[in-house]
């Protein structure tokens, strides 16, 4: 045998282990594919009284998300029931000049849809807090300043859309109206129009199959154009034949039951959302569908982990903070970029006579932070948008994403792993059901939340919430269990850390 004749016998020989291991990886891949798609549901180790605390917990979910659909109602909903159970506005106690001590609770708003509350510890707040934070602002379709106009006897809304979503989605849907209208003299005005049972609804008008042979070619998002989005609003005529009379019919509407004039949208913040309640979804009715899921379904399951520790004795201070304006970049004065908590957690610690600007640096460095955030939940009808082994699945737990960001980690907040093991710990310890979950295949996509923002500071964070099927779209789907397994994961946080 010649050097060339075994020179070639070595290739092929080295091409064929290349080959079998190939294969072999596959097959492991596979193996463990399928082994996660077996993994036991939490039902399955429920007991009756298990499922009984689920279908509670998921009763007072079902009524939130129906009734508060904007950041304002979430807040507002938020500061009734932390008053419920001893809170006080922390401005009061400023101005009144009192000494916080160990127990005390109270809570601080930000122009109405950003709120932070806090039970005082037993240690000084400069060694860290434990902190749930979650966004209530969801994608909507928000009235522009001067939305009114009538075009061929019709009356619309100019919308201008909220956050990332599809489009085409929202056309056609019965929509509610909720928000606020603010008068010249300072008077609020609140409206909500359209969840109840006589209440009329608006709608995103389509055009008919019949007449859409061009409009079919164009690609997803330009199905539908944001300026498109324009909400139908009225076709009664005040007076025939008057010019705009159908538009001057919906504004004497206004002005007679909400004494509202043309130029006081100006002044208004008005959204449209779907219209209706969430309800309980399938047969076996194991989930939930509704809007606004993301987050307000962390928000949630953190405000009542929060308020339902209200009795007991913590040592490091707790804080549950719910922000506006992640769905847009966390920008503005309600975001999680502007200085709110940071300025809130200052006068907090001069409240406890603890202040000073060292003293505001270290706390927020010291604290533990769970980032209280959705995460996509596996969808087999979209398979290939996923990798089967590290995503999130619905009905097997509380997710963790410890990382999210986009393509190479881009905007990301990577958690540090001896954090996560101190909170595997502790999720063991009180028997809570958890999984780890990347947001979709890396080259694909990707999100963010305001864990990065909180990273900054330099404490410990971690996202971690609920599974989601059809995120960002007007009627999203989660798990009864694993808000409930949600719910237990962050009472054991500001249990243990």
């Amino acid at each position: 045998m010649n050097d060339k004749t075994l020179t070639a016998q070595v290739a092929i020989l080295r091409a064929k282990m290349r080959e079998w291991k190939r294969i072999q990886t596959e097959r492991k891949m596979r193996k463990m594919a399928e082994d996660q798609d077996k993994k036991i549901s939490v039902w399955s180790e429920y007991t009756d009284e298990d499922k009984l605390a689920v279908d509670k917990l998921a009763a007072g979910y079902i009524d939130f998300i129906s009734r508060c659909k904007t950041e304002r109602e979430s807040v507002n909903e938020a500061v009734k029931r932390a008053r419920a159970v001893g809170y006080r506005n922390l401005d009061d106690v400023i101005s009144r000049g009192e000494r916080l001590k160990p127990g005390d609770k109270v809570y601080a708003v930000c122009m109405k849809k950003t709120v932070a509350l806090f039970q005082i510890g037993t240690e000084p707040i400069e060694r860290g807090m434990k902190i749930l934070g979650a966004h209530v602002d969801t994608c909507r379709l928000d009235l522009k300043q001067n939305p009114l106009y009538e075009d061929s006897g019709l009356a619309y809304m100019d919308t201008h859309y909220y956050g990332g979503i599809k489009k085409y989605q929202w056309v056609t849907l019965p929509l509610a109206m909720h928000g606020v209208v603010v008068k010249k003299d300072g008077r609020v005005i609140d409206i909500v129009i359209g969840e109840e049972e006589g209440d009329p609804v608006f709608c995103v008008t389509d055009l008919l199959i019949h007449l859409s042979q061009e409009q079919m070619k164009k690609t997803a998002d330009k199905v539908i154009e944001g300026e498109k989005l324009d909400i139908l609003v009225g076709n009664y005529p005040l007076k025939e034949g008057d010019k705009e009379s159908v538009k001057r019919g919906v504004l004497k509407l206004l002005k007679d039951k909400y004494d509202i004039e043309e130029d006081d949208f100006l002044s208004a913040e008005l959204a449209l959302v779907p219209a209706g309640k969430a309800r309980e979804l399938g047969f076996d009715r194991s989930m939930v569908l509704g809007y606004g899921q993301d987050d307000r379904v962390c928000s949630y399951t953190s405000l009542i982990a929060m308020l339902d520790a209200a009795n007991q004795t913590f040592g490091k201070t707790a804080c549950c903070l719910l922000v506006d304006k992640e769905e847009i970049g966390s920008f503005g004065a309600t975001g999680m970029k502007s200085r709110f908590f940071a300025n809130t957690v200052a006068e907090l610690l001069n409240a406890c006579g603890q202040y000073s600007e060292l003293a505001v640096r270290r706390a927020l460095k010291n604290s533990f932070m769970l980032s209280s955030d959705v995460s996509s939940a596996f969808d087999a009808l979209y398979a290939a948008a996923y990798e089967k082994r590290n995503v999130a699945y619905l009905g097997k737990g509380m997710v963790f994403n410890k990382f999210t960001g986009s393509r190479g980690k881009s905007g990301s907040s990577d958690a540090n792993a001896e954090y996560v093991g101190k909170l595997r710990a502790i999720l063991d310890k009180h028997n809570v059901h958890y999984q780890f979950s990347e947001l979709g295949k890396v080259d694909l996509g990707g999100g963010g939340t305001i864990a990065y923002m909180m990273a900054e500071y330099g404490m410990e964070v971690i996202d971690s919430g609920v599974a989601v099927l059809s995120m960002h779209a007007p009627w999203e789907a989660t798990s009864k269990v694993d808000i409930y397994e949600t719910f237990k994961g962050y009472r054991a946080f500001l249990k243990e850390i």
